[in-house]
């Protein structure tokens, strides 16, 4: 066979490969990633004005800001120590109430529900996550804070011996105080566990309906019924999941305004006792305080703005983080 020739050093240059996407795919591989590009620099452009805005704030006040409770302008004392506290406690009540029901309803839609119903249950999940908060409020408000306030006494009756669960009265008096127990924490916590579950059960059952179909039918093979296909295959393959969606769950919770502001009466005081009456959020006071607020009392709302923006942009990395290193997707057998 005659040689081919070809020039020195041809061998060594690799070929360009051509993916051979069509116009229409890298048109939309360009949007999307100028969208995401945007996003970016729309958080980050936030964050430096939130941040810029804070430098008065600590330059007037220093490190106090962070340890100061009361938020009164009027007397130079303003601090956030208590509304992050009581930021993080409305959180965790919400959390606390809304991951098992999150969890329990993304596992029925996932692996329980008919084919028949299977897509009205997501529809339905769906569109909770997209009613207004305001919507939630009222219905805390008018409705679930009647209701409430019975089961927040009965828990201060038979649990007051733990520290959370007391109240500032006698919950076994014949005449019970029951403005001593609304606009709580635990009332609060009710109303946004109610928002945060669309949101935690989405991801959870995203991430569950890809659990590996080969892994399914072996546990089967084996003799598991279906609660121990779910529990062997699903519920560890879901594990990133549901700690993503939680922590994603908590990131909206941290956030909520609207619904807290309407719920909670405001007092600015660090107190571990979430059936009393009285707390209140760093979002709730900034929507309370800024329409009123003068130039400096701005400034320390938007201190306040920026310490709730840092704790919900470390919630939600941390959950991204969580999510991509789940094996979800990963090594799916058809």
């Amino acid at each position: 066979m005659a040689a081919i020739a070809t020039l020195p050093g041809a061998a060594d240059q690799p070929r360009a490969i051509d993916p051979g996407r069509s116009t229409a795919d890298k048109t939309f591989r360009q949007t999307v990633r100028i969208l995401g590009c945007f996003v970016l620099i729309l958080t980050v452009a936030i964050g430096l004005f939130l941040g810029y805005q804070m430098i008065p704030t600590l330059r007037h006040y220093g490190f106090s800001f962070f340890t100061e409770t009361q938020w009164e302008p009027s007397k130079d004392q303003v601090g956030v120590a208590a509304v992050i506290v009581g930021t993080i406690e409305v959180a965790l009540v919400a959390l606390l109430v809304g991951f098992p029901l999150a969890l329990l309803t993304a596992v029925y839609i996932s692996e329980y529900a008919p084919a028949k119903i299977k897509g009205i249950l997501v529809s339905m999940v769906d569109l909770m996550a997209a009613v207004p908060s305001i919507v939630f409020g009222l219905w805390g408000v008018y409705f679930l804070r009647d209701q409430l306030t019975p089961i927040a006494r009965w828990i201060s009756q038979h649990f007051s011996w733990i520290p959370i669960f007391q109240v500032n009265t006698d919950p076994n008096a014949a005449s019970w105080q029951q403005s001593d127990y609304v606009g709580s924490i635990f009332i609060a916590g009710i109303v946004v566990a109610l928002m945060v579950i669309p949101l935690a059960c989405a991801v959870m059952r995203g991430v569950f309906s890809q659990a590996p179909i080969g892994e399914r039918e072996a546990a089967y093979a084996l003799g598991a019924t279906r609660w121990g296909m779910v529990r062997t295959v699903v519920l560890p393959f879901g594990r990133g999941g549901i700690i993503g969606g939680t922590m994603l769950g908590l990131g909206r919770a941290l956030g909520e305004t609207i619904a807290v502001l309407m719920i909670i009466s405001p007092e600015f005081l660090i107190k571990g006792k979430i059936l009393t009456v009285g707390t209140e959020t760093i979002s709730a006071l900034i929507a309370g305080r800024f329409g009123e607020a003068t130039t400096s009392q701005l400034s320390a709302l938007l201190a306040a703005g920026f310490v709730l923006f840092v704790m919900t942009i470390v919630v939600n990395t941390i959950a991204a983080i969580f999510v991509n290193r789940s094996r979800s997707g990963a090594a799916t057998d058809i």
